[in-house]
C-alpha cells in the first residue's frame, strides 16, 4: 500500500521534530498530500479559575489556546509546503487518541506518523501513551518514531 493521505500529529515538542521530517519524506517519496493535526487535551484544561471572584470565560479561554495552535500549526504548515505541495492543518479539542482517530478516519488518511516519548516502567502506567492508544485503535498503519535519547 502506497498512502496518499499521511497525518502527521504534533504536540509541538522537540520530540515531535523526528516524526516530523519522516513524515515530510514519506510524503515526497510516496507523493502523498500531507495533513497536520494537534489535539488540545481538554483534560489538562482543568476547571475554571476565579480572578477577584469572576469566573473565567472557559469557551474565550479555549479560543484563545486555539487561535495560539493555529498559528503553530500554520508556521509548520509553512515550512513543510517548502518541500510539499499538498498541506493542510488542523485543531481539535478533546481526548487526543480519539481525536487523532476520529480526523483519521473523516479524512481518508492512509498513514498516521506520530512521535512517541519511549516511557517506560512507571511513567508509562502514570501518563500512558497517547501513541500507544493510537496504534490500538486506528483503522490504518501508524508509525510512532522514537525521538533520539538526549
Amino acid at each position: 500500500m502506497i498512502p496518499k493521505r499521511i497525518l502527521f500529529c504534533t504536540d509541538f515538542s522537540d520530540n515531535s521534530l523526528p516524526a516530523r521530517h519522516l513524515a515530510v519524506e514519506y510524503a515526497q517519496m510516496f507523493g502523498a498530500d500531507l495533513l497536520i493535526l494537534h489535539v488540545i487535551n481538554s483534560s489538562q484544561l482543568g476547571y475554571p479559575s476565579l480572578d477577584e471572584g469572576v469566573p473565567i470565560d472557559i469557551r474565550s479561554a479555549l479560543e484563545s489556546i486555539q487561535e495560539s495552535v493555529d498559528k503553530a500549526l500554520g508556521l509548520i504548515a509553512t515550512e513543510c509546503r517548502e518541500k510539499l505541495g499538498s498541506v493542510d492543518f488542523a485543531s481539535r479539542i478533546g481526548n487526543p487518541p480519539h481525536e487523532i482517530v476520529r480526523f483519521a478516519d473523516e479524512n481518508g488518511v492512509e498513514l498516521i506518523v506520530m512521535g512517541t516519548h519511549g516511557l517506560t516502567g512507571i511513567k508509562h502506567l502514570i501518563m500512558g501513551s497517547t501513541a500507544e492508544n493510537v496504534v490500538r485503535s486506528a483503522n490504518c498503519p501508524v508509525l510512532t518514531v522514537r525521538s533520539p535519547k538526549s
